[in-house]
């Protein structure tokens, strides 16, 4: 027979259980892209560089573009950036582009670029109310943050959180032509 304490221990691992699995699964709901936001036209955004020169994202029209949000100080950014660069260097050339965009201090993110300098252009996000993240649907303000954007202009899809090794390639090939 178990005693009341027993009992009372099996029960708040029950309702333990029970958290963790509506966590999860509220988690996977929240990670997908807001449907509103997929096959969009890119909003009309201009984010200066390092220097402070404005760049406009539709500039990129042509082209796949990964735009991966991130901040010097955000562990799980910076040890995504080395295969963004990999990937760059792989597929750059004839597939899509990587556009880095700091949602930082420009001094941090040129101090962090000096030691650890990327081949894919920077810019620098407005962290102000709504940030620029925010407008490309990262609702939860969630760093890494990625944002997929088709040749056409149109959003194509998003991913919270640091990009499987796979995902990335599948992202950032270049597209497959009829055989």
């Amino acid at each position: 027979m178990l005693s009341r304490s027993n009992w009372l221990i099996i029960g708040l691992a029950v309702l333990a259980a029970a958290l963790g699995g509506y966590a999860q699964r509220h988690q996977r709901q929240v990670d997908s892209p807001p449907p509103s936001l997929l096959g969009q036209p890119l909003p009309p955004l201009v984010l200066p560089d390092l220097d402070g020169k404005p760049h406009r994202l539709d500039d990129y029209r042509g082209r796949r573009v990964l735009l991966n949000f991130w901040a010097s100080w955000c562990a799980p950014c910076l040890q995504e950036m080395p295969a963004l660069a990999e990937a760059q260097a792989k597929f750059g050339e004839h597939g899509a582009i990587v556009v880095g965009i700091a949602m930082d201090e420009p001094a941090h993110v040129r101090a962090f670029l000096a030691a650890h300098a990327v081949d894919y252009p920077i810019l620098i996000g407005d962290m102000g109310p709504p940030s620029t993240s925010l407008k490309l649907g990262n609702t939860r303000q969630v760093l890494p943050y990625s944002v997929l954007i088709g040749a056409d202009g149109r959003i194509l899809t998003t991913h919270a959180g640091p990009l499987p090794a796979a995902q990335l390639v599948r992202w950032l090939a270049p597209a497959r032509t009829g055989h």
